[in-house]
């Protein structure tokens, strides 16, 4: 009877993946990344989850299919890649850039994103329910479909991004949320004490049986 493969031959394979050279589906979970410049690296239905990436330059990547679930990306760029339909569920990414990012249909749930860069990224129908997205920017973002259920969106810039339809902000918490000159007519789950915290405008729409916060405008936030 053939015995099963010992804990030290799998666990040398895996460490073999974690010094492989960057391709699609290659296997990189747990794996040590931090601080390396790996732009324009095509990381395509990767499996990442729970690799350290924290200050990593992955700018001009792809990313399309890939498991980031749990990864680290604290100050890392991976600016102007594509990530459509990845998952980026748990991830730490305080102050990670994603400016120009392609994300169309990726899972951001949960993701621990403070101070996150995503201004002018495709985002449509990306998932950011129950999201720590303080401060985060979202200038020029598209972000037609997105789903911000849950999520902590206190003092994030939404003024300035680009969409059509319902956008889904049930139990969102919006406190100081910039949505100066937004049209969130047709968005759902909004009621009127979050209304009450966030920052808008003259030019703001509000769904129907809501009213301006007595407060607005805010003054500049320079933080």
């Amino acid at each position: 009877m053939c015995s099963a493969p010992s804990s030290i031959t799998v666990s040398a394979a895996h460490a073999a993946d974690c010094r492989a050279a960057p391709e699609p589906g290659i296997d990189w979970q747990g794996c040590n990344k931090s601080s390396l410049v790996l732009s324009g690296s095509s990381l395509d239905k990767a499996n990442l989850f729970g690799a350290d990436f924290n200050y990593t330059d992955l700018r001009q990547s792809s990313f399309v299919g890939a498991n980031l679930e749990k990864a680290a990306l604290i100050r890392s760029s991976l600016a102007g890649s594509r990530a459509d339909q990845a998952n980026f569920s748990r991830i730490e990414g305080y102050r990670t850039s994603f400016s120009g990012v392609s994300a169309r249909q990726a899972n951001f749930a949960s993701a621990e994103l403070q101070r996150a860069d995503f201004s002018n990224a495709n985002l449509t129908g990306a998932d950011f329910r129950k999201a720590e997205l303080g401060r985060a920017n979202f200038q020029g973002a598209v972000i037609t479909g997105a789903a911000f259920g849950m999520a902590n969106l206190s003092r994030a810039n939404l003024a300035a991004a680009k969409y059509q339809g319902p956008l889904d902000f049930t139990g969102a918490f919006l406190f100081l949320t910039r949505i100066e000159g937004m049209d969130l007519s047709a968005s759902t789950g909004l009621v009127q004490w979050q209304i009450d915290e966030t920052c808008g405008d003259a030019n703001t729409k509000l769904p129907e049986g809501l009213e301006p916060a007595t407060d607005w405008p805010c003054p500049p936030d320079d933080d």
